[in-house]
């Protein structure tokens, strides 16, 4: 007599592995905002001997000026996520409202396809050194209106792609011959059907956010000593690599770890791709 075979394991649902992503990138931005709060030493003042290895009150050790790598770390996160949620929260809503109405417009939607076709044609590097230097006094407020500047044109060719099937649907025919106005059929009647492009879209700029701001601090153009910032950190800190190798992998491991979490959380809110949608059905 055979024995029956196993159970078949059942595998979480999308929703359990969205939420469980979602609370895996909550973390690093939770620890991140508070984490001034959580820092056992002040910002500026030194601990140890200059790139002193790990121990004693210095968890990480010390920076090139004996402050503790720790507590920088730390304080270091929170201007580079408010920076880059901010960047994020204002290219999606302008592509967000922008796109639905160009594919109303046909005249918007041509200026709209050139203005991203010269923003995807301009080195970004570039473009935030020519914003930056143009800016009084630099910093980084200059390269968050750099960053969102290079990033709404290719932002808002992505929603019209994504509303152009809807621009030609029943419910949108309708509304034009009842007279709604152009904005209230692009926010009533369209936007809500790309409720997932948005999402995807918003955590697909803050990670381009990120990096985009992370390297301009590593470049100087934005935050400057003795500011405490992650990219900021790497580039101080990079001639004592070998002496305390943690006060540039802590910075550098901090930035990769929201990044990454952030980038699974967006892949898994992307909207099915039509095989899937075929298999499916």
């Amino acid at each position: 007599m055979t024995a029956a075979p196993p159970a078949a394991v059942r595998r979480p649902s999308r929703r359990a592995r969205t939420l469980a992503l979602v609370a895996l990138a909550a973390l690093p931005l939770l620890v991140s905002l508070a984490g001034p709060l959580l820092a056992p030493h002040s910002l500026d003042t030194p601990v140890t001997a200059p790139f002193a290895a790990p121990g004693g009150g210095a968890p990480l050790g010390g920076d090139q000026l004996g402050r503790d790598v720790l507590s920088r770390v730390l304080h270091g996160g929170t201007r580079l996520i408010l920076g880059a949620l901010l960047v994020a929260v204002v290219t999606t809503a302008t592509a967000a409202l922008v796109g639905c109405v160009a594919v109303l417009r046909p005249a918007l939607g041509r200026l709209v396809e050139r203005c991203a076709d010269v923003a995807i044609l301009l080195p970004s590097l570039l473009g935030i050194m020519l914003i930056a230097l143009a800016w009084p006094g630099g910093g980084r407020w200059a390269v968050i209106v750099a960053a969102i500047a290079l990033g709404v044109p290719y932002a808002v060719r992505i929603v019209a792609a994504a509303a152009a099937p809807s621009a030609s649907a029943g419910y949108v025919e309708a509304a034009l011959a009842r007279g709604e106005s152009t904005p209230y059929i692009a926010l009533r009647e369209i936007l809500p059907n790309l409720r997932a492009t948005v999402l995807t879209l918003f955590g697909l700029r803050f990670v381009e956010a990120v990096y985009v701001i992370s390297m301009a601090g590593f470049l100087q153009i934005g935050p400057q000593p003795p500011a405490s910032d992650w990219s900021l950190m790497v580039r101080e800190n990079a001639s004592g690599i070998l002496l305390n190798p943690w006060a540039v992998i802590a910075p550098s491991t901090a930035i990769a770890l929201l990044a990454v979490t952030v980038s699974l959380v967006t892949h898994s809110l992307s909207p099915d791709s039509p095989a899937k949608a075929v298999t499916r059905s």
